[in-house]
């Protein structure tokens, strides 16, 4: 993938309807993004995995590889940020492809707007990348925001940005109690307009991840009608 001058960022377009390529294409080459574009799975896959880009925008009906295959895939070799483009609207939907993976999902049609604010959004997340933090240690979890990584017992976890930063968020106040909307804020940003129940199926991935590692850790808690908490017993 080729930069440029105003380069503010490298983008893998996977889609095979060649309207969407072009407006997603137009907009965000206006806005500095540079771009490598696959028509298929497979060929998405293969881009990624040769050079991986800052950001991934998927589609979920493609020909060659699905795009729920696709990030399973990418999902056991790279954390690439991914934002899912889907015709599919159902919230059972919506929440499978972030139960995959997916860091936000957008339905079609989509405005050409909101595409844009949600790349944003989830670049300057992924630029945030906490330098100035020193590593939290809570019991047998280490995170490290200098390099957005988690260590339990000492086993890497492999999380994703969105992940990462979203256990930050919490593991920094243990007991302290979290609405789901200020989670949102603090992790996606005041203007995020996506998936209503996008914290809720990140914090159930988080749990898998860590159970695939520790079992018999309950590190986040969930308070009916509030919201999340990290375990004061590991403070």
């Amino acid at each position: 993938m080729e930069g440029n001058p105003m380069n503010h960022g490298r983008i893998l377009l996977v889609e095979d309807d060649p309207d969407i390529v072009e407006i997603v294409k137009t907009y965000l080459e206006h806005e500095g993004y540079s771009f490598e574009i696959a028509f298929d799975g497979l060929m998405g896959l293969q881009y990624a995995l040769d050079d991986a880009p800052d950001l991934i925008l998927l589609d979920w009906n493609l020909p060659g590889m699905s795009g729920l295959e696709l990030m399973q895939r990418l999902r056991r070799e790279q954390r690439t940020p991914i934002i899912m483009l889907s015709a599919r609207t159902e919230e059972v939907d919506r929440v499978l492809g972030l139960e995959v993976g997916a860091d936000d999902y957008i339905t079609k049609p989509f405005s050409p707007r909101e595409l844009v604010a949600r790349v944003k959004a989830m670049m300057r997340r992924v630029a945030m990348v906490g330098d100035d933090q020193e590593s939290i240690r809570r019991g047998p979890l280490l995170l490290e925001p200098s390099k957005r990584q988690a260590t339990l017992n000492g086993v890497t976890l492999s999380l994703s940005v969105i992940e990462f930063d979203l256990l930050l968020v919490l593991a920094k106040q243990p007991g302290r109690a979290f609405s789901r909307d200020e989670v949102l804020t603090r992790v996606w940003g005041d203007d995020y307009m996506g998936v209503d129940r996008v914290v809720d199926v990140h914090i159930s991935n988080l749990r898998q991840k860590v159970q695939e590692v520790a079992s018999n850790l309950d590190m986040i808690h969930t308070l009916r009608g509030v919201g999340y908490t990290f375990a004061e017993n590991f403070a």
